[in-house]
């Protein structure tokens, strides 16, 4: 609820965890004791009603699962369930399994990720989050806001009698550079609003509350992580993204404050403490939970990321951006998927044909890759486009290279799910995305009761993180009063 008042945007970010964090010195400065609980921004935990300003991100194919976010909302925190890959049928379930496993007040996300392919996919999930009443969005992968995602944060929005203003719906926008994330920063494009209102989609007072409110009022910057991943240096990132949050507010004057937050290569309390002290309102983890019990990959996966280090990832070509170069993150050690799927890429870019490629090279990729050959992986692709998207069918058969990058793409797709299901006799082939902070976290807990990942629990670590992160940096405040006593 917005009571009205002008929010202050002078006062926001760059000491927002101690400003507002339980701080008590004690023993002539030896000690200092935080409270956990008080990290990060009170408004954040409050509009979510978590008690730390902590949230575990999407994690696709429903790796971020329905028992993971259970077990998140069941011990007062969050987590947002990894729609990417899923159908509808799927993400339907999962929230009814969702609801029936939780109680009132008890906070639970979706993931919606971006997909100009298929924009029709994109407005049938909002319709459904709007439809099983989902208050909580994590947008990902977007370059800028859709119909979809205003439709779905204006949605609902009122203005009481007094003036006051109610918007219910929440989009947390994970972005990682700063152009992506002034356009979430601002309010709808017109031009989107005037669309939405003639269509019949909003009505004429959530189209002018949009003029009001920005796209996102958290706006999750993503450093160097685990899946896409611009590269990005978070001691870069967030100062910048800081200094852009500051320009919007003052520009715009919104009444209620735009919340920043840190996700990417957060694995350890001291990372978490870094990005708090960099001014992050919450905090966002992602491969750590993958290697949790409650996270939906196999077992042979989980025992494969339980043993990496932080140098034991490499970038790959993403799959479902394979024509444009993107990358995404994966694991490397024991893994021939990362030198494969790049061998891929660069067959691809050389070449206009899948029969222009030297005929031993593709002996090679049907024997080892595909184990299977370029015909049947077309016809396999053929019938996946003739249930999703018939109307590309010609226009793949008559362009050559587009069908190889067709066949090249199923690979990452069938590697995917190797992966998920443990497949045993091609593991090499595994395609695991995660980021080098899951091999910072393992070195953390070794030797601990958790350094096992089946004794790992996703909202456990969620506590032992933000208690470390706590504990370190009352350490540090103490050690400070020391040295300037």
């Amino acid at each position: 609820m917005i009571d009205g008042r002008r929010h202050d945007s002078t006062a926001a970010g760059t000491m927002a965890p101690f400003a507002q964090a339980s701080i008590s010195p004690t023993d002539g400065h030896r000690n200092w004791s935080i409270d956990p609980a008080s990290l990060g921004d009170r408004s954040f935990r409050i509009d979510y009603g978590i008690r730390y300003a902590y949230v575990t991100g999407a994690m696709y194919k429903g790796i971020a699962s329905k028992e993971l976010v259970v077990a998140m909302a069941q011990r007062g925190l969050m987590g947002y369930l990894g729609t990417g890959g899923l159908d509808l049928r799927e993400v339907s379930s999962a929230i009814d399994y969702i609801k029936t496993k939780i109680r009132d007040g008890q906070s639970y996300g979706m993931n919606l990720l971006a997909d100009a392919t298929r924009p029709t996919l994109e407005e049938q999930t909002v319709d459904l989050y709007l439809e099983k009443n989902i208050r909580y969005v994590e947008a990902a992968a977007y370059l800028q806001p859709t119909r979809a995602l205003v439709r779905y944060r204006v949605r609902g929005a009122r203005r009481s009698p007094q003036g006051k203003i109610s918007v219910p719906n929440r989009i947390m926008a994970k972005v990682s550079r700063p152009e992506v994330a002034e356009q979430f920063m601002r309010p709808a494009p017109i031009r989107i609003v005037e669309s939405l209102l003639q269509a019949g989609q909003i009505t004429t007072e959530e189209a002018d509350i949009a003029r009001y409110v920005s796209v996102a009022q958290d706006v999750c910057v993503e450093a160097d992580s685990g899946g896409h991943t611009d590269r990005g240096v978070a001691y870069v990132l967030m100062p910048a993204m800081l200094s852009l949050r500051k320009e919007v507010m003052s520009q715009n004057r919104y009444l209620e404050p735009i919340r920043i937050g840190a996700a990417g290569g957060i694995g350890t309390p001291e990372a978490a403490a870094a990005a708090l002290i960099l001014g992050a309102d919450f905090i966002v983890t992602g491969s750590i939970n993958q290697c949790t019990v409650e996270a939906n990959t196999s077992d042979r996966v989980k025992d494969m990321l339980q043993t990496m280090n932080v140098q034991d990832t490499d970038y790959a070509p993403a799959g479902d951006m394979f024509e444009v170069g993107a990358k995404v993150q994966v694991l490397r050690k024991g893994l021939l998927f990362p030198a494969r799927a790049n061998k891929l890429y660069e067959l691809y870019m050389r070449h206009n044909s899948w029969g222009e490629i030297d005929q031993k090279i593709r002996a090679q990729i049907e024997q080892k890759y595909f184990r299977r050959s370029f015909g049947e992986v077309w016809a396999e692709t053929q019938e996946h486009c003739r249930k999703t998207a018939p109307s590309l069918l010609d226009d793949i058969d008559k362009n050559l290279k587009r069908k190889m990058a067709m066949v090249f793409k199923w690979y990452f797709v069938h590697s995917t799910r190797l992966a998920l299901n443990g497949d045993e006799e091609q593991a090499v082939d595994y395609q695991v995305q995660c980021g080098p902070a899951l091999g910072a976290f393992n070195q953390w807990v070794r030797g601990s009761d958790i350094e096992n990942w089946r004794q790992r629990y996703v909202a456990d670590i969620a506590e032992r993180i933000m208690n470390g992160a706590a504990q370190l940096l009352g350490d540090r405040l103490a050690a400070i009063a020391r040295n300037t006593a």
